[in-house]
């Protein structure tokens, strides 16, 4: 029952097919001369879409990966900055003066320096909602180490030197080994740890950013050269009708037509990856003069499309069908 219920429709679409088919080979010529013509204006059309989405889509994705580029380069430093963090508290504890003068005028401004770089690098976050709570997680790891420092600064005359020191080691800390295998535990460790595990994870969204979207150049050539390939099959079919039904040769027009076509699509999509590869702040793809000029040079190719079937269809004055 489910078989014969789904048998008419197919046969319906293969019936529908094969009349339009027919339909096409006992056509008029010029009126298959005046559906090719279309479909090639169509293409040039589809073009200009392209473009048009390649340059914008494009463009704000690559703002999107600078942006993570900064981020990863901002965690760098921070983590870069653990050390000397440390190494200014331990200065401050050996003086015995820390009393008076707490944690220290370096400590104080690394920790705060590395906190800030922190929350500038988030707002890059290539993770999505792991990276999030990893970021948030480092920077609590961050509050607890100065808290942590300034309890121990205020319990110096109880638990003195030994008390900061084991205060200011959390910044860096040890990971964890596995006793099995003596491999590191990931996620376990101080503060530098656990900023270099966020680097890690920033570092593997970023490669995805790469090559997603309109950055992946398979989706990019895909997409961009279907106009000219619909177009190349048009133009073959275009020259068949003409040298069968006109005994005529495809003129420098249409040529052109197609030529420009591909013109556009290889600058639009040569562009982009550019404009990937550097990271430019100012996308030359999506650059309104650049813009300007090919959708110039596609209005020029939709003339030359016209006038290119304009002789073969003037030879002919009977009413359209």
């Amino acid at each position: 029952m489910t078989a014969t219920a789904a048998e008419p429709p197919a046969t319906g679409l293969r019936s529908l097919l094969s009349e339009t088919w027919q339909d096409l080979r006992t056509a008029h010529p010029v009126r298959i001369l005046r559906l090719l013509r279309t479909g090639m204006l169509v293409m040039v059309c589809a073009t200009a879409v392209v473009y048009l989405v390649t340059a914008t889509q494009g463009g704000q994705e690559v703002a999107t990966v600078r942006q993570s580029r900064t981020a990863a380069v901002q965690l760098r430093d921070a983590q870069d900055a653990v050390g000397p963090a440390k190494k200014a508290l331990d200065g401050v504890n050996r003086t015995t003066q820390i009393e008076m003068t707490g944690p220290g005028h370096d400590f104080e401004n690394t920790t705060a320096r590395i906190g800030t770089l922190l929350t500038a690098a988030a707002q890059g976050n290539a993770a999505g909602a792991t990276g999030r709570a990893q970021f948030q997680f480092v920077q609590w790891q961050l509050l607890i180490c100065q808290q942590l420092v300034n309890t121990a600064v205020s319990d110096y005359p109880r638990n003195g030197q030994e008390g900061v020191d084991s205060a200011g080691g959390k910044l860096t800390a040890a990971r964890l080994k596995d006793p099995d295998t003596g491999r590191e535990v990931p996620g376990t460790g101080g503060l530098r740890d656990s900023i270099e595990d966020l680097r890690n994870l920033q570092n593997a969204g970023l490669a995805r950013q790469h090559d997603a979207g309109w950055l992946d150049p398979v989706q990019l050539w895909g997409v961009a050269l279907a106009p000219p390939a619909v177009m190349l099959l048009l133009f073959c079919a275009t020259a068949r009708v003409l040298a069968l039904r006109f005994r005529r040769r495809v003129g420098g027009r249409l040529l052109a037509t197609l030529g420009v076509t591909v013109a556009v699509t290889a600058v639009s999509v040569g562009l982009t990856m550019w404009d990937e590869a550097r990271l430019a702040p100012h996308p030359a793809a999506g650059h309104p003069a650049v813009m300007a000029l090919v959708l110039l040079a596609l209005a020029v190719a939709g003339v030359l499309n016209h006038l290119a079937y304009r002789p073969r269809l003037a030879e002919y004055r009977y009413p359209r069908p």
